[in-house]
C-alpha cells in the first residue's frame, strides 16, 4: 500500500499535459466538462493549443502541478516523470505503454519499469498504460479519449485496469450517477485498492465499484475493506479471470476444489467486500448501493401487473441468498380493500390492472406492500418504446413508487425486467427521488444479495488479519501416510491407532498386535481407494498377507484399527493460492467430494465460532445434524479438530504448501471424531 497521497492527482486545481494528439484531446475534455483550474500543455514545437500558449519545456510551467498527463513515447515518459517529481508535482498519469505488461514483446519492459518507479519516487504515478482520470464532480479529467460522463454533485467511483472497459461503463443509460472512474493500467506503483482508498474520502463518492483482472498487494485489499467499514462505504468488485480449479498435477482433492477462484470469493466475502460476476450486475448494484448503502437483511417484496412477471422473479430468488417473505397479516385488509377480491395476495404478488393509471389506488396499494418490513421493496415495470408509443400511464405507477416510498420511509426500486425498457430520463429521476432504477431481474436479485451481504458482514465483528506469510524456499516434498499423521498427532489430531510395516508377513503380525479388525494401506500411493491401495475389514492375519502382497507397495504399508461407521465423513483441507495464500476448505469427504461437489473455503485464521458457520453451509450437515432420526454426529469433537486443524495450518503456513484430511470421520455424539486419511506437501 502506498503512502503517497493522491488528493492532488484526483482533484486537482492545474493541469499539465506533455505530447501531441492525445495531449490535445485531455484539454478537450476537461473543457467539455467545464474544468475551472489551469491546463498547461507542454510541448516542444506548438505555439499554442486550443488557445492555451505552450510551454516549450517542463522548466518552462509556471508552478508544479496538481496532476499531469504524460501522453508521450515510453522512454521519454521516464524523463518526464522524473521532471515532474523532483519539480514537486501532485502526481501523473502515464498513457504509454510498454512496460512490465509487455514483457513478452519488449525484453527492456521490466527494466524500464524499473526505472520509471525510480524516476517517480514519492510522486503518485497512474499507469503505465492506461488513460487516467474522470473526475464528474470537479470536471478534472486526465482522459484523452471520448467518455459519456456528465458532472454530479455525489456518485459512485469505478476503478479498473482496462481503459477500453472504463470507456465502455462510461457509456451506461442506466441512470447511474458516476463521481469517479479511474484506471490503473498495469499498477506499477499506484494500486486499484490504494486509488480506492483514496476516493472512500471524498464525501462526495458514495460507493466504490472494481473491476479487477488480479489482486496484487493483499494488506492493500485488507485496508481499502477495513477503510470502506470505517466509512460506511460498501466497496463491490467484479474479479474476472476465473482459474481452472481443476490442478492437474494435484495429488490431492483439496487442490482440485479450492481454486483461486474460490478463494477469492471465500476473501472478498470474509472482508465485506462485495462481488458480482458481470459489468452490468456492477452497475445495478452500485445504483442500490449509492442510493442505500448496504441493507439490512435478505428480504425483498415484489408487486408487478403479471402472473408471468411475478412467476420470474420468484424463480430468480432459488439458489440465491434472497427471499419474498410471506406477506403480514396487517397488510392484508389493506390490500384487499384497494386491489379487490379476484387478486391473489402474495409476495411476489400479481396486482393485476385493477388499479392501473389511477394514481391515489396505486400508491394506496404499494404503501400497503411496502410496510411489510422487507429491506428493498420492488415494483415491476417495463416502459414502452418512446418513438411508438405513449408512456403516460406508465409514468402515473413511477410517480406511485416515489410517493409510496416517501410516505412509508422505505426503499423502493422499479425494476424493469429488459434494460431497454427504463429510458435514462426516467431512470434519473427515479434515482434522484430515492428510488433505484433496476434495469434486469437477476442483475436486481444480485444487487440485493450483495448488499445484504456487505451489511451482514459489517453487522459482525471485524475480521482478523489474514495469514500473509511469504512462503519459504526449498524442495517440495510429500509425506507419507504415516508420517503426515504423525505429525497432526503431535498436533492433537485424533488419529485411528496404527503401525508401519515393510512386507506383507510383518503387516500380518502388525494386525495381530492392534486387533481385529483392520485396515490395510499401500503407502506412497496418492489416491489410494482409486488405485486399489486400501483394503477395509481385513479380520485375521492371512488376508492381511494376501492384501498386503496384491498392493505391492514399494514404501510399505500402515495397518490401522478399523473406525467404527460415521455419522458423516468430511474433507478438511488447506492449500496455497499465489495471490491469497493458504486457506482451508472444508466439504463433504471420502467418496462424496466429487458426487457431491459439497465445499466451502474459510480464510485463515479462522475461529471455532467461524468454522461452526462454515460448517452449517454444507449440504451434508444435515447428516451431521442427525437427519431423520439418524444419530447427531459428535459436533464439538468435529469443530475442535477442525480448528486443530486450522492452527497446524497457521503454524506452518510459511512450509506447508498442501494439507488433505480426507476423509475425517464424523462419529455419533460422544465418540469423536478420526482422521483415517491424511496427506501432507511442504517445502523441506
Amino acid at each position: 500500500m502506498t503512502s503517497r497521497p493522491l488528493d492532488r492527482l484526483l482533484r486537482p486545481q492545474t493541469i499539465a499535459v506533455f505530447g501531441g494528439r492525445e495531449a490535445r484531446r485531455v484539454i478537450e475534455q476537461c473543457d467539455r466538462m467545464g474544468f475551472a483550474g489551469e491546463i498547461w500543455p507542454v510541448h516542444p514545437k506548438l505555439d499554442e493549443v486550443l488557445g492555451r500558449r505552450c510551454c516549450r519545456s517542463l522548466s518552462d510551467l509556471p508552478a508544479a502541478p496538481d496532476a499531469a498527463f504524460v501522453g508521450v513515447n515510453r522512454v521519454l515518459t521516464v524523463d518526464i516523470v522524473r521532471g515532474l517529481s523532483r519539480a514537486g508535482a501532485g502526481g501523473a498519469v502515464c498513457y504509454a505503454s510498454g512496460f512490465s505488461e509487455a514483457t513478452a514483446e519488449l525484453a527492456d519492459g521490466a527494466e524500464l519499469q524499473q526505472a520509471l518507479l525510480e524516476a517517480a519516487g514519492d510522486m503518485p504515478i497512474l499507469g503505465p498504460n492506461c488513460y487516467g482520470l474522470i473526475n464528474g464532480l470537479d470536471g478534472a479529467l486526465l482522459w484523452p479519449d471520448q467518455h459519456g460522463m456528465q458532472r454530479v454533485k455525489r456518485g459512485v467511483a469505478i476503478l479498473t485496469q482496462s481503459s477500453n472497459i472504463a470507456i465502455n461503463l462510461t457509456m451506461q443509460t442506466r441512470g447511474l450517477p458516476i463521481a469517479y472512474v479511474v484506471t490503473a493500467g498495469n499498477q506499477a506503483q499506484t494500486s486499484l485498492a490504494d486509488v480506492a482508498c483514496a476516493l472512500i474520502d471524498d464525501p462526495r463518492v458514495t460507493a466504490i465499484g472494481l473491476h479487477v483482472e488480479g489482486f496484487g498487494d493483499l494488506a492493500a485489499l485488507e485496508r481499502l475493506a477495513a477503510i470502506a467499514r470505517r466509512s460506511r462505504k460498501p466497496v463491490v468488485v467484479l474479479k474476472v479471470g476465473k482459474s481452472e480449479q481443476a490442478k492437474h498435477a494435484a495429488v490431492s482433492h483439496t487442490a482440485s476444489l479450492a481454486g483461486s477462484d474460490a478463494v477469492a470469493d471465500a476473501v472478498l466475502a470474509r472482508l465485506g467486500l462485495g462481488r458480482v460476476q458481470s459489468l452490468p450486475a456492477l452497475l445495478e448494484t452500485l445504483k442500490l448501493l449509492h442510493i442505500a448503502g448496504p441493507l439490512a437483511n435478505h428480504s425483498i417484496s415484489s408487486m408487478c401487473c403479471s402472473g408471468g412477471e411475478a412467476s420470474l422473479m420468484a424463480d430468480a430468488a432459488v439458489g440465491r441468498k434472497v427471499e419474498f417473505p410471506a406477506l403480514q397479516p396487517r397488510q392484508l385488509p389493506r390490500l384487499r380493500e384497494v386491489l379487490g377480491e379476484m387478486v391473489a395476495l402474495a409476495n411476489p404478488l400479481d396486482y393485476h390492472t385493477f388499479v392501473w393509471g389511477d394514481l391515489a389506488r396505486q400508491t394506496e396499494a404499494f404503501s400497503a406492500m411496502f410496510e411489510g418490513g422487507c429491506a428493498l421493496n420492488l415494483v415491476v415495470l417495463d416502459f414502452p418504446r418512446s418513438d411508438r408509443c405513449e408512456a403516460s400511464e406508465w409514468m402515473t405507477t413511477a410517480d406511485a413508487v416515489i410517493a409510496a416510498a416517501s410516505a412509508t420511509g422505505t426503499l423502493a426500486g422499479l425494476l424493469a425486467t429488459l434494460p431497454e425498457n427504463m429510458p435514462e430520463p426516467v431512470a434519473e429521476r427515479l434515482m434522484s427521488n430515492g428510488i433505484v432504477a433496476f434495469s434486469g431481474i437477476d442483475e436486481a436479485i444480485t444487487a440485493a444479495e450483495v448488499a445484504a451481504g456487505i451489511g451482514e458482514a459489517w453487522d459482525r465483528p471485524p475480521p482478523l488479519p489474514l495469514l500473509n506469510v511469504v512462503p519459504a524456499d526449498g524442495e517440495i516434498e510429500t509425506l507419507t501416510e504415516a508420517d503426515a499423521k504423525i505429525e497432526l498427532a503431535a498436533c492433537g489430531l485424533p488419529i485411528p491407532g496404527g503401525l508401519q510395516a515393510f512386507s506383507p508377513g510383518e503387516a500380518a503380525e502388525l494386525a495381530e498386535r492392534l486387533g481385529f479388525p483392520v485396515v490395510l494401506k499401500g503407502l506412497g500411493i496418492a489416491h489410494k481407494t482409486e488405485a486399489g491401495a486400501v483394503v477395509l475389514n481385513l479380520r485375521d492375519p492371512e488376508a492381511v498377507s494376501n492384501a498386503a502382497a496384491a498392493m505391492a507397495s514399494d514404501a510399505g504399508y500402515l495397518v490401522e484399527r478399523m473406525v467404527d461407521a460415521p455419522v458423516a465423513e468430511l474433507i478438511v483441507g488447506a492449500t496455497r493460492d499465489p495471490v491469497f495464500g493458504l486457506s482451508l476448505m472444508l466439504g463433504a469427504g471420502g467418496i462424496f467430494v466429487e458426487l457431491l461437489e459439497d465445499s466451502i473455503i474459510l480464510p485463515l485464521p479462522a475461529t471455532k465460532a467461524d468454522i461452526h458457520t462454515a460448517i452449517a453451509r454444507l449440504k451434508i450437515a444435515k447428516l451431521i445434524y442427525g437427519y431423520r432420526g439418524r444419530p447427531r454426529g459428535d459436533l464439538e469433537a468435529m469443530i475442535d479438530t477442525i480448528a486443530t486443524a486450522a492452527d497446524y495450518v497457521v503454524m506452518n503456513a510459511a512450509h506447508l504448501e498442501e494439507l488433505d484430511i480426507n476423509p475425517l470421520m464424523v462419529l455419533p455424539e460422544g465418540r469423536g471424531v478420526a482422521a483415517v486419511d491424511a496427506l501432507i506437501r511442504r517445502r523441506r
